[in-house]
């Protein structure tokens, strides 16, 4: 996270070259107010002033940060959050250069996408998070209906899926202290109006975005405002422990539940099975082969044509 901090402040001109070691003796935190002064500043492309001029909600997006380039959102997210940020807080940016989904693959945020992080004090067990981001995958989901995408479909986790092709990932981190979650901060990035052929070729052919769906650009502002308030409307759901509502909102757009899927779970545990539902943990539920069930909490979950 330092080195994202250090990068920043160097791309914006706040540090010199020369300053860069003497940083290995400071706090970083100490460059809290430099790091959300630049979130404050004017950006090209996306304008805080845009989303929040028409954003009905309580507290999720009250509290912008745009930002023109940074490595990930989630990483600026950790960093404020870490001290003292807002209850709701976003931070946005216009491009990541090092932006990462789950297990640590790179995801590509050229200009044009929606790339935002929400920071959440949401005060919950670690059993709860993997609700968190099938929430998360709802709310994209009934959000993307809105612009007048048709059945979008969520893959178990974190992928939201248009014709079979991905145009969206949810990455969703726990900032933990003494076994204690302080913070959750989501990710989530949108193919709004990128160019799929600039992708590397073992994403391009599984990729799409929005403007290629719909035959016209979208709105960015108009996209990430509709998105904090689904959002918000979601996460009071949670909040009122609405667990099975929110399940089943995901179970009518499942992109994963009747198929025959390939399993990798941490550990190098694989197998093949077929996904019959989702628990109310969060947990995909697969028989296997042999006609044993099986759970999933964690790993990846390949469809197999």
């Amino acid at each position: 996270m330092k080195e994202e901090i250090v990068n920043l402040l160097t791309k914006e001109n706040k540090i010199s070259e020369k300053t860069i070691d003497e940083l290995k003796q400071v706090d970083i935190n100490d460059f809290k107010s430099i790091v959300e002064e630049i979130g404050k500043q004017e950006t090209e492309y996306i304008k805080a002033d845009k989303i929040a001029e028409n954003l009905n909600t309580k507290y999720i997006g009250k509290n912008l940060y745009v930002f023109h380039e940074v490595q990930s959102t989630n990483n600026i997210a950790k960093f404020l959050s870490a001290n003292g940020i807002a209850d709701g807080s976003v931070i946005i940016s216009e491009k990541q250069t090092a932006a990462r989904g789950r297990s640590g693959k790179v995801w590509n945020s050229p200009l044009g996408g929606a790339w935002l992080s929400i920071v959440l004090n949401p005060h919950v067990d670690h059993s709860k998070l993997p609700l968190i981001t099938l929430a998360t995958g709802v709310a994209v989901a009934k959000t993307l209906e809105k612009i007048g995408i048709k059945n979008p479909e969520i893959k178990w986790p974190n992928d939201i899926i248009i014709n079979d092709k991905k145009v969206c990932g949810i990455l969703t981190e726990a900032v933990a202290k003494f076994n204690t979650i302080e913070n959750v901060i989501i990710g989530v990035g949108i193919d709004a109006n990128v160019d799929i052929e600039t992708f590397p070729e073992e994403i391009k052919d599984y990729s799409t975005a929005l403007e290629k769906e719909l035959g016209r650009k979208v709105d960015e502002h108009e996209l990430i405002r509709i998105f904090l308030e689904e959002f918000e409307k979601i996460g009071e759901l949670f909040d009122n422990e609405g667990y099975e509502e929110i399940l089943k909102e995901w179970r009518k757009r499942s992109y994963s539940i009747g198929k025959i899927v390939e399993v990798k779970e941490p550990f190098n545990k694989c197998y093949d099975g077929y996904v019959l539902g989702i628990s109310k943990e969060g947990a995909l539920v697969i028989e296997k082969i042999d006609g044993t069930l099986e759970k999933v909490i964690s790993g990846e979950c390949n469809i197999k044509k």
